[in-house]
């Protein structure tokens, strides 16, 4: 287990201290893992309170501030808090106008939470509880009022604490968030299990390929396993009980939160929203608010949930109304004209041009250069997960993919197709690569331009121009293990052939075996330049990736000659 604690059983406290440290509208109970609102008023406005056990940040502690929760009680990891616990959450937030618990569905916080209710009526301290069971996944498996408490709980922690900060009245908040779990379903998918730090390993294993639906939030297996599929097809499989569920027609409003469970990124949460927004609206369903993020979690658990709220002009507004609860996501606005069409772009291919000799020829080669490196992808991006980010051989097959697809019209001189090449290249390849070859191939094009026929002498001056805008847009230098120390040793190698006279297969051998031993001598180098400079001796050893690139298109080219 590696997890940046200190002592397993010490982990709620300290955890809650360091979240209130960075929040001074909140204060942390003494004796007892409470976190509240610093200037609560229990006598004039209700408090909405909510919690359960840890493992679940940023809920619950983190949706405690104005407009939000008033207080939030945190038991040990996936464990529910103690009936004092909560009675004293209660006594410190609580009063006159009194408190609305917002509860999940588990036996222990409903055993807990509903204890301390009486114990706080008894106390003169009016409270309503509010029971969240918003997991459809157990639709077909127990009765509604059994099914767990998940993800959605979140929104109606939102509406109840807009109602209270409005300053209604007990029973009407309490009715406000009980409208809310009534139009409320969540279901979620886990492509993995969750280490609870006192155990120390995963709660159960899953194959490479399968997924868990119907997960619960304490690292328990779902209702099914199945196998890992794309987004929308698994988007689709969480929404379609969901909406069945709440019987959602067509005009439909809705709010939609897409949760992840801890270790998911945010660049997949928003493809799930992509892939969900689509979904609905496809159905009709008209979803007006929207969020995604990490919101209630199960520790470090890979995957998320989907949540949707049937929502009126009075649950909006609720949702919509101003709090500074730290955790709040904020915003929720969907964006219904998100994309711009621009103007088509300059076409520089013609499609309907006519090859010219010299043209076709750079075709077979710059074909050959492309299916070559196509076939390397594997290896290069072998190479480049060692000493770099990985992406050299996708780069290389998306760019060479595009130069496969360019059209006649780009092979009608040298110039051309040395500049369709740099804008193909340009336009398929992000990162470092694209720029690199789209530069070296314009500044080649330039060199060659007006010459129908270039001479040997000629290629070899813009081939030399092409690896000088190399060195010069990426500032590196022979020497610094980069591409430049398989194109610099090729180039020379040229240079010499072409002063002896040489024909042209062996001077292409001779570029070729420049290349490949400039290429080997990287694996000696110190990096200075790239991401491989970042690694220092880590790095040792390994051939740069971009210069075994340029001996596979360079081998490529000469061996179709």
């Amino acid at each position: 287990m590696k997890k940046l604690i200190n002592d397993p059983r010490h982990v709620v406290r300290e955890m809650l201290e360091g979240a209130v440290a960075r929040t001074p509208g909140q204060v942390l109970l003494s004796d007892e893992n409470v976190v509240a609102q610093r200037d609560a008023d229990g006598a004039r406005f209700v408090a909405p309170i909510s919690g359960g056990g840890a493992g679940h940040e940023p809920a619950h502690a983190g949706y405690v501030g104005a407009g939000m929760l008033a207080a939030a009680v945190a038991g040990d990891v996936f464990t529910s808090p103690s009936v004092d616990a909560v009675l004293a959450a209660l006594r410190a937030v609580g009063g006159d106008a009194g408190a609305v618990l917002i509860v999940k569905n588990y036996t222990g916080d409903r055993l807990n939470f509903g204890l301390a209710a009486e114990i706080a009526r008894a106390e003169g301290i009016p409270v309503e509880i509010v029971t969240v069971a918003d997991d459809v996944a157990l639709r077909d498996t127990v009765p509604r009022d059994r099914r767990r408490g998940i993800a959605g709980t979140v929104l109606v922690h939102k509406v109840a604490g807009a109602a209270a900060a409005a300053g209604k009245h007990v029973a009407d908040v309490a009715a406000l968030a009980r409208r809310a779990v009534e139009g409320l379903g969540s279901m979620g998918v886990a492509l993995g299990s969750c280490t609870v730090p006192a155990v120390g390993h995963p709660g159960f294993e899953l194959g490479h390929d399968e997924i868990e639906y119907g997960l619960g939030i304490h690292g328990e297996p779902g209702v099914r396993r199945g196998r890992i599929d794309t987004c929308d097809v698994l988007v689709a499989g969480m929404l379609e009980p969901i909406v069945a569920d709440l019987h959602l027609a067509r005009g439909q409003r809705v709010a939609l939160l897409v949760n992840g469970l801890g270790a998911t990124p945010p660049m997949e949460l928003d493809i799930v929203l992509r892939s969900a927004l689509g979904w609905l609206r496809e159905r009709g369903i008209d979803v007006v608010r929207a969020w995604s993020g990490s919101q209630l979690t199960a520790l470090d658990m890979p995957g998320c949930s989907l949540s949707v709220m049937k929502v009126d002009d009075e649950l909006l507004a609720l949702l919509d109304a101003p709090t500074d609860a730290p955790s709040w996501p904020r915003g929720g606005a969907v964006n219904t004209d998100p994309i711009r069409h621009m103007p088509p772009k300059a076409v520089t291919d013609e499609p309907d041009g006519v090859p010219s000799p010299v043209g076709l020829r750079m075709r077979d080669a710059a074909a050959a250069a492309a299916n070559a490196l196509v076939a390397a992808e594997d290896e290069l991006t072998e190479l480049d997960g060692k000493a770099g980010d990985g992406d050299l051989g996708a780069s290389m097959r998306r760019g060479s993919e595009a130069v496969l697809a360019l059209g006649d019209g780009a092979w009608r001189s040298p110039e051309h197709a040395l500049r369709a090449m740099a804008d193909a290249m340009r336009r398929a390849i992000g990162g470092s690569s694209g720029p690199f070859y789209a530069t070296a191939l314009t500044r080649a094009a330039r060199e060659l331009a007006g010459k129908d026929e270039p001479s040997a002498r000629d290629w070899h001056t813009a081939f030399v121009a092409a690896i000088q805008a190399i060195g010069e847009l990426g500032g590196a230098k022979p020497g610094d293990r980069t591409m430049l120390d398989a194109l610099h040793p090729a180039a020379q190698a040229l240079g010499r052939e072409l002063e002896a006279g040489r024909p042209l297969s062996l001077m292409l051998a001779a570029m070729v075996e420049a290349a490949s031993e400039g290429a080997e001598a990287t694996a000696a180098m110190e990096a200075r330049a790239g991401r491989a400079s970042y690694l220092g001796e880590r790095a040792a050893g390994i051939p740069d990736g971009g210069a075994v690139a340029v001996t596979v298109w360079l081998g490529a080219i000469a061996s179709s000659f």
